[in-house]
């Protein structure tokens, strides 16, 4: 197992270094090319995501009392898989049963197997992109990034964290302590790193391993064994990381139950009863806020971590770049067809309009330019599947056609390639307007009419403190109330970007850099990845003795 360590520890190395200086770092080429990842993979992803399908997917020596898996791709087919199902308390008892010996190997004994389990799924990134494309929605290129690449960036960078919050104080040392013409007092000091209990991923549809994985890395590599509980829709991705940990811990003489998968059905769901179980005392959570709150409430023993829903937000105040700014709102509004935690979903605009690099802008034709720049960017029907991908839920699809009532329609919704599609709906309403102070989950955006941009900024940032919001952004020329809004959204906790323009975008969260949801409003209680997001899963105990003379 020290072997392990020794192989990664360079790339460790470089990533404890990365947290600090939060520079760009990107340790997992995110670009689906054969130079990079061989001329084959590509193939080879397409050939060992097909033959999955319709059969039953293994895992050697999981605990199973029968077969479960009904996913269907939002593009159209059944995947017909089947896992291997158990009940709630068969899969904690073979946690628990894996816990000691996982609580007994060092911080560098986990921390290399983690290490080698992130870079055996970077091997196998291309079907890791099937995979989560089909579960989804996504379009390849993007389940490609968020499925494979970004979501071990982000594992990497849990692991990470854990190694250097379990290595920052000495683990042993020798306690004098003076007592005048006396003898002093010396004491041997040993201290030893607790894990908390057993942990609990619970996955989301939309992002099944870019939201998981720095739970699951950031448990292991603190000892804590690890339940990953898959939505329904999107098992795949999580179970081959599953089978992935499974064998690289029992290769390192590990058990391999510190890993678990735990399958269920719509409608027969078994994530309740493995939340509140007493054994569970950590808890990774990605969805909805009725659940996260249920959660808090009745799953008392653990602490939980959570990301959930808010109302993430642009003001305009102004611009120098007028079609820079569409552009870059429409490539935001359009990506993944609305379906990202980070995507914008109001967006304030004075009444009176704006001022530009063009001129003067009514509110109207502002709504009219980020209208046209999503024509013009959807206009290529590749380029529009591409972008948009599929509707992963189609509860989704559902209220984006409830939406058309919900206000003026500046721009209506498509279809935007094959499956169950649908491309951004805009909306205006006025600040008055209650329809846009709740999440409207989709491709549906609100266009509010404000009495100027200070209140875009007041109503923003309230809504973001009161409901909660993942990003916000600010477009704007007046260097005041740029200042003005920094201190605003700060204060509602918050992330804020100011005037994107080209090839970044309000939806991206780098990994290394950015600290994915502050944890400081109702969106979420934890950020990806503080030292809070690790530091609470193991506790130091220590023994001490007197030093013999």
């Amino acid at each position: 197992m020290a072997d392990l360590f020794e192989r990664h520890q360079a790339l460790l190395e470089r990533a404890v270094k990365a947290l600090h200086e939060r520079e760009f770092w990107a340790p997992f080429p995110e670009i689906p090319s054969g130079k990079i990842y061989g001329e084959t993979a590509r193939a080879e992803g397409d050939a060992a995501y097909t033959a999955l399908l319709g059969q039953a997917f293994d895992l050697p020596g999981h605990p199973k009392s029968r077969r479960l898996g009904a996913e269907v791709s939002p593009f159209g087919p059944d995947l017909g898989i089947t896992y291997p199902a158990a009940d709630a308390a068969t899969l904690i008892a073979a946690a628990k049963a894996a816990a000691p010996a996982l609580a007994a190997a060092s911080p560098r004994q986990r921390v290399g197997v983690c290490l080698e389990i992130l870079t055996r799924l970077n091997r196998i990134s291309f079907l890791l992109a099937n995979a989560t494309m089909h579960t989804t929605g996504q379009a390849f290129a993007m389940a490609f990034q968020a499925g494979g690449p970004h979501a071990q960036d982000r594992g990497l960078e849990a692991v990470a964290m854990a190694w250097d919050e379990m290595t920052r104080f000495a683990t042993s040392a020798r306690w004098e302590k003076p007592q005048g013409k006396a003898a002093p007092i010396v004491l041997e000091k040993h201290w030893t790193l607790v894990p908390a209990g057993v942990a609990l991923t619970i996955g989301c549809n939309t992002f099944p391993t870019w939201n998981s994985y720095p739970g699951i890395f950031a448990s292991l590599a603190t000892g804590n064994p690890v339940i990953v509980k898959p939505h329904p829709a999107a098992i795949l991705p999580l179970a081959i990381t599953v089978q992935i940990a499974r064998a690289a811990l029992a290769e390192a003489g590990l058990p391999a139950d510190a890993v678990l998968l735990a399958v269920d059905e719509r409608g027969a769901e078994i994530t309740t009863q493995l939340a509140t179980d007493p054994a569970v005392k950590l808890i990774d959570y990605t969805g909805s806020n009725a659940f996260g709150s249920w959660l808090r409430a009745n799953a008392t023993q653990a602490q939980v971590f959570t990301e959930e829903a808010g109302v993430n937000t642009i003001t305009i105040g102004g611009t120098d770049d007028f079609a820079g700014m569409c552009a870059n709102l429409a490539f935001s509004l359009a990506l993944y067809s609305g379906q990202m935690c980070t995507a914008p979903q109001n967006i304030y605009v004075p009444q009176t309009g704006i001022e530009t690099d063009q001129g003067h802008k009514s509110f109207d034709e502002v709504a009219e330019g980020i209208a046209a720049a999503i024509d013009a960017l959807l206009a290529d029907p590749a380029r529009a599947a591409g972008v948009c991908g599929a509707i992963a839920n189609p509860a989704t699809q559902d209220r984006l056609q409830q939406a058309r009532g919900f206000g003026r329609v500046i721009r209506d919704t498509a279809a935007a390639g094959e499956g169950r599609t649908g491309s951004p709906l805009l909306l205006a309403v006025t600040s008055e307007d209650p329809v846009a102070e709740a999440e409207c989950f989709g491709p549906i955006t609100f266009l509010v009419a404000t009495r100027d941009a200070d209140e875009g900024i007041a109503l923003a940032s309230g809504l973001a403190a009161q409901k909660g919001a993942i990003t916000a952004a600010l477009y704007d020329t007046d260097e005041a109330r740029i200042n003005r809004a920094i201190a605003a959204f700060a204060g509602a906790g918050v992330n804020l970007s100011i005037n994107l323009t080209g090839n970044i975008y309000v939806n991206q969260s780098a990994a290394f850099s950015d600290f994915h949801v502050t944890g400081a409003n109702p969106a979420g209680n934890a950020s990806l990845t503080d030292t809070a997001f690790v530091a609470t899963r193991f506790r130091r105990a220590m023994w001490r003795r007197p030093v013999a003379h």
